[in-house]
C-alpha cells in the first residue's frame, strides 16, 4: 500500500457564500505553496474524578476546528484573494486617465510625468502605484513601462521605472492614457468584507480528501531577504473537516504561472527615498478572528473579526541620521515597496505602501562588518487619505498586477 507524498498532494480553494457550508464542488483554485498544513483540531477534556483505582476513567473531544498555514513564494495574482480577505476589501480595477497631453521629463533614475489639464488627484491616482502609459505616441522606453508614483501633485507625477530602465524625454503627447495596473485594495474604514473559504487538501497516491470549511485567514507574512525568493505566510483558522476518498473538488483551476518575485528585484523607499542599503525587511497583516464555544454544538459558529494591525522590521546599513534621528523624534515615515517578477519593463509585480509607518527602535549592531541598524516599526492610519488625496485612508495598500 503506497504512503502519501507531498509531491501529488493538492490545496484548492473557493470562496463560501455561507460561513462554514461547503463551497459548490466546481470553480476553485489550484493554489501555489511551499507548505500547508491545514488541519482539524479538537480540544480536549480529562476525567478529574478521585477514585478507588486511582486511574483516569474518561478522557473526551471537545469543540472541533481548523488550523494550519499556507506557506509559499510571492508571485502576482497567487495569494491575491486571500490579502484581500485579510485586509476585508475585495481588489478592484485600478483608475486610468484617457486623452491626456502628457510630457515626460528628466534624467533619472527619477522623471516626471505632465498633464496638461485636469488631476491626478481627482482622478484617483495614489503614491506608491504603478502605473503604465499604454496610448500615445510615446518613444519606446516610455510606452507599457511599469513606472512607481514616488510623489505627485494634481498635475505631476513623479516616478521611477521599476526596472530601472532610462526613459525618453518627449512631449507633449496628445491623446495619451495613463492607467494603474491590475487591481489595488486596501483596509477600508468601512464596508468591510468577512470572506470564508472551503479548501481542499487532495491526496491523488492515496485517494485521500480532506475539505475544511469556514477558512479565514488571520494574517498575513511577508519575507524579504536580501538574496533569495520573497516568502509569504498566511495563518488560517476554520470550522470544520469532511473527509472522503474521492477528489471534491470537481476540475480545478490550475495553479498560476507568473513569476516569483525575488527581493533584489523591484523598488523600495523608505521616507520618499530609495533604499539601496536594506539587508532585510519583513512584516505582518494580523487579521485577528475570535470565537467562543457554545452549548450543545462541537464547532464554533462563527468567527468575530478583530483590528487589522499591520507591523514589521527593517534592516539597514548605518550610513546617515535619517532613519535613527526618524525613531529619536517620533517622525512618521511612508514605506513603499514594490516586487517585480523580472526585469521586463512590463513585468508581473505586487506592491506594498505604507503610508505613516512610526519607528519603533534603531539599534545598532557591532563587528568587523558593515554596521546594521534595525528598525522595528508599526503602520498607522494616516492623518488624511481617500479621495482626491494622495495616499488611501489606510495602514496599508496593496496593488497586485494580476489580481482577478
Amino acid at each position: 500500500m503506497p504512503q502519501a507524498a507531498g509531491v501529488f498532494k493538492t490545496l484548492a480553494l473557493k470562496r463560501e457564500s455561507t460561513y462554514g457550508t461547503v463551497a459548490g464542488a466546481s470553480g476553485a483554485q489550484l493554489m501555489r505553496r511551499v507548505t500547508s498544513d491545514l488541519a482539524l483540531t479538537k480540544q480536549t477534556y480529562q476525567s478529574n474524578e478521585i477514585r478507588p483505582d486511582q486511574q483516569v476513567a474518561d478522557f473526551r473531544h471537545g469543540v472541533r476546528g481548523v488550523e494550519g498555514t499556507l506557506a509559499g513564494e510571492l508571485s502576482p495574482g497567487a495569494y491575491s484573494d486571500l490579502i484581500s480577505a485579510a485586509l476585508r476589501r475585495d481588489f478592484t480595477d485600478g483608475v486610468s486617465a484617457t486623452g491626456l497631453s502628457i510630457t515626460i521629463a528628466g534624467s533619472g533614475p527619477t522623471y516626471t510625468v505632465t498633464r496638461a489639464a485636469g488631476s491626478w488627484l481627482t482622478d484617483g491616482f495614489k503614491r506608491g502605484r504603478v502605473v503604465r502609459l499604454t496610448a500615445g505616441a510615446f518613444n519606446a522606453a516610455n510606452l507599457n513601462n511599469n513606472l512607481l508614483i514616488q510623489s505627485m501633485s494634481a498635475t505631476v507625477l513623479t516616478v521611477r521605472a521599476l526596472n530601472g530602465s532610462a526613459l525618453f524625454a518627449q512631449g507633449p503627447i496628445a491623446s495619451a492614457t495613463c492607467a494603474v495596473v491590475g487591481k489595488d485594495t486596501f483596509a477600508p474604514t468601512s464596508g468591510h468584507t468577512n470572506i470564508s473559504y472551503t479548501a481542499e487538501h487532495w491526496f491523488a497516491d492515496v485517494a485521500q480528501s480532506e475539505v475544511f470549511t469556514g477558512v479565514q485567514p488571520t494574517k498575513v507574512d511577508i519575507g524579504l531577504p536580501p538574496t533569495g525568493m520573497a516568502t509569504v505566510s498566511i495563518p488560517v483558522v476554520g470550522k470544520d473537516i469532511v473527509t472522503a476518498t474521492s477528489q471534491y473538488f470537481s476540475s480545478p483551476s490550475a495553479v498560476t504561472t507568473g513569476g516569483i518575485c525575488a527581493a533584489v528585484n523591484g523598488v523600495v523607499l523608505l521616507g520618499g527615498t530609495a533604499v539601496a542599503v536594506l539587508t532585510g525587511l519583513s512584516f505582518s497583516i494580523d487579521s485577528a478572528r475570535s470565537a467562543d464555544p457554545v452549548v450543545g454544538s462541537n464547532t464554533l459558529p462563527t468567527r468575530f473579526a478583530g483590528r487589522i494591525t499591520v507591523s514589521g522590521q527593517a534592516t539597514v546599513y548605518f550610513e546617515d541620521a535619517t532613519l535613527r534621528d526618524a525613531f529619536v523624534n517620533e517622525t512618521p515615515v511612508e514605506l513603499i515597496v514594490v516586487l517585480t517578477s523580472d526585469n521586463t519593463a512590463a513585468s508581473g509585480f505586487v506592491g506594498f505602501t505604507l503610508p505613516r509607518v512610526i519607528l519603533g527602535g534603531a539599534g545598532k549592531g557591532d563587528g568587523q562588518t558593515g554596521i546594521v541598524q534595525t528598525h522595528p516599526f508599526t503602520a498607522t492610519l494616516p492623518t488624511t487619505g481617500g479621495a482626491g488625496i494622495a495616499n488611501d485612508l489606510s495602514t496599508i495598500s496593496v496593488q497586485d498586477s494580476a489580481a482577478a
